[in-house]
């Protein structure tokens, strides 16, 4: 079932698909845009390094996202707010280099573009020039308006973020958006916002699916879903979250694809019991 409803989201000439296509080249804002005109449904994953980035490359993944989520599943942060510049320029570069084709999107973590206009293109510039993301992504939609057109003007693709903006933890929490007329309302026009500023894609995060699929239906950019409901254009999760790799509770929206935290543990366990046994290393393991 899985399998036909994929098919029915490629485009009739699959050599153009995101997902599954047959082009080598790095993928580009335009063909981002061109999807959600086809109708096609694409994925997204965070990474935060070369390896991780590679294997994702390899599997079609074709944008990856370098989130400043890294300070809670990476960094040891207890939220996304100490993440800075430097840290998210130099992990971008990680990412840029270790893959081929994907669209890679560097994250603008806190600080670094709320000021206004100027911040913002100065920290966006050195994600360009410094790590080679093909575009950044900011929180905010009319709150973040002129940042947005003067990166677009600048010629830097921008991602919008809405909904649950994590970097504003401290004054909305952790908790769905976009609830009640008024908020709804609000978000609705902080999308359009977002569009006519010139971003190529929305980000909804932990939004009522059926205030997603309203704000997918009205905009002309794809939206890119993470708790919002089927009906984005593009879902998007957290590569530790989906992998089972992150520990404790995770967000009701995550799906688990692997258990990577027990197959870890579980391999450490047995080195261990190998080196302390003196069963490791072995005679083929060992040089002359």
């Amino acid at each position: 079932m899985q399998e036909i409803s994929a098919a029915q989201n490629r485009p009739a000439d699959s050599s153009k698909a995101l997902y599954g296509g047959k082009g080598t080249r790095r993928i580009t804002v335009r063909d981002i845009v061109a999807a959600k005109e086809r109708g096609e449904k694409w994925p997204m994953l965070t990474a935060y390094d070369a390896m991780t980035a590679s294997v994702f490359d390899e599997s079609g993944i074709p944008v990856m996202l370098v989130g400043d989520s890294m300070g809670n599943c990476h960094l040891g942060y207890e939220t996304t707010v100490p993440v800075t510049l430097d840290e998210i320029a130099m992990l971008s570069a990680a990412v840029v280099r270790g893959t081929s084709r994907a669209l890679i999107v560097g994250d603008l973590p806190f600080g670094t573009y709320q000021e206004g206009p100027v911040q913002a293109l100065r920290s966006a510039t050195r994600l360009v020039k410094e790590a080679g993301v093909g575009a950044v992504k900011l929180e905010g939609g009319e709150r973040s308006l002129a940042q947005t057109e003067l990166l677009v003007q600048s010629g830097i693709p921008v991602m919008s973020h809405l909904g649950l903006t994590p970097q504003s933890v401290n004054t909305m929490g952790y908790r769905v958006q976009g609830r009640g007329d008024e908020a709804a309302h609000r978000l609705v026009r902080d999308a359009k916002a977002a569009q006519d500023a010139g971003a190529f894609a929305v980000v909804l995060e932990l939004v009522p699916a059926e205030l997603a699929a309203e704000v997918t239906r009205s905009l002309q950019i794809p939206t890119v879903g993470i708790g919002a409901g089927p009906e984005c254009d593009a879902q998007v999760l957290v590569w530790t979250d989906m992998m089972g790799l992150t520990g404790g509770k995770v967000p009701r929206f995550v799906k688990r694809y692997a258990e990577l935290r027990s197959a870890m543990s579980g391999a450490a366990r047995a080195f261990a019991e190998d080196v302390v046994g003196g069963s490791f290393p072995a005679p083929e393991h060992s040089v002359h």
